[in-house]
């Protein structure tokens, strides 16, 4: 194992569910490396999901606040020299951003991956190969001489959002929490196939939560799905903090989700989610720790759509088309309930973590 360095500095702005991926990088670091300075160059809304990561300088970078917000970072950063920075953002405004951050070495994707000026700011790169977006950003420890041998992630949450989780979620039942929407809406599922779904859990004794943020696509979606129920559901959408949708996900039984931020942040809390998803493939950007349950169409959606197989497509490339999601039919989604019913996998659901 190298030196321990002194500094490194960690640039990764968004989404929720990949600064999630992250994590388990920053707790490897820690383990190995427990002296060494860290910061992380992160976005607003993914700080607050973060707050109180133990360790960890934050500084944030707002990306609504464009280039006005980019020089007041270098500002920021500009009597600071990092022995590396762990570049881990392939977008055009992460790579611009980075070059105002001084740092010894300059660490980024591997060429195949590289994309929007990448390689221009970036003077080594991680090794080659990697399918799961969290497998790939644990290479970035290894031009350090490090490896991720081990996925750890204890996100911080206050007592007091479990407590309120707790409230609403009381022990005694197992609990499907359906979280609909992603950022992308095409990658959304119909809401009456959530509907359908959430109904049929319902007729196995289990209680049904809708979870969301608060924009109007998820409040209409959320409309959608309780309009289209026959069972009484509990409506969360736009009630929660982000750390209390941690406990939240945290307490479920079971997560229902597209490719969202959710997803990767039930993972994280230990809680197994029955995804949904055709316009990304599910071996790169599926719940990490077991997707047994999560139904995977992306490869259809490759042939259908671009007429070559899943496989075949560039890592990271999306199906992101009208009619994606619907090759997803309500019949397999609830095999895969009731597989995770059948595995015994909802026995502790009446005293659920947290």
């Amino acid at each position: 194992m190298s030196a321990a360095p002194r500094s490194l500095c960690l640039l990764r702005l968004s989404a929720l569910g990949d600064v999630t991926h992250v994590v388990p990088v920053v707790r490897t670091l820690q383990r190995h490396w427990p002296d060494t300075a860290l910061t992380w160059v992160i976005g607003p809304g993914e700080r607050k999901l973060l707050d109180g990561l133990e360790g960890v300088e934050f500084v944030v970078y707002d990306k609504k606040t464009g280039w006005r917000g980019m020089r007041a970072l270098w500002r920021q950063l500009s009597d600071r020299r990092f022995d590396a920075l762990l570049q881990m953002q392939l977008a055009a405004r992460a790579n611009l951003l980075s070059l105002g951050i001084r740092a010894e070495r300059r660490i980024g994707y591997d060429r195949a991956r590289s994309k929007e000026g990448h390689g221009l700011v970036v003077r080594e790169r991680i090794p080659a190969g990697g399918r799961h977006v969290l497998d790939v950003l644990g290479r970035f420890l290894e031009p350090l001489g490090l490896h991720q041998d081990r996925v750890e992630w204890n996100l911080p949450v206050p007592a007091e959002a479990r407590e309120w989780a707790r409230a609403q979620l009381p022990d005694g039942q197992p609990t499907l929490l359906v979280s609909p929407c992603s950022s992308h809406p095409l990658r959304n599922w119909r809401p009456e196939r959530y509907a359908a779904v959430a109904d049929h859990a319902a007729a196995r004794g289990w209680r049904i939560a809708l979870c969301g943020g608060r924009s109007g696509l998820e409040r209409r979606t959320g409309d959608a799905i309780l309009a289209a129920m026959r069972a009484p559901a509990i409506d969360l959408i736009g009630k929660d903090t982000l750390k209390q949708l941690l406990a939240l996900l945290e307490r479920a039984t079971l997560v229902l989700s597209p490719d969202s931020g959710p997803v990767h942040m039930a993972n994280a809390m230990g809680t197994p989610v029955l995804g949904l998803y055709a316009c990304t493939d599910a071996e790169r950007s599926g719940p990490y720790s077991d997707r047994r349950w999560t139904v995977n169409r992306y490869d259809q959606a490759a042939r259908r759509f671009f007429g070559k197989p899943g496989d075949a497509l560039r890592w990271g490339k999306r199906v992101e088309l009208p009619g994606a999601m619907d090759l997803i039919g309500v019949e397999e989604v609830i095999e895969r309930f009731d597989a995770f019913v059948a595995a015994g996998m909802a026995g502790a659901a009446a005293n659920p973590g947290g």
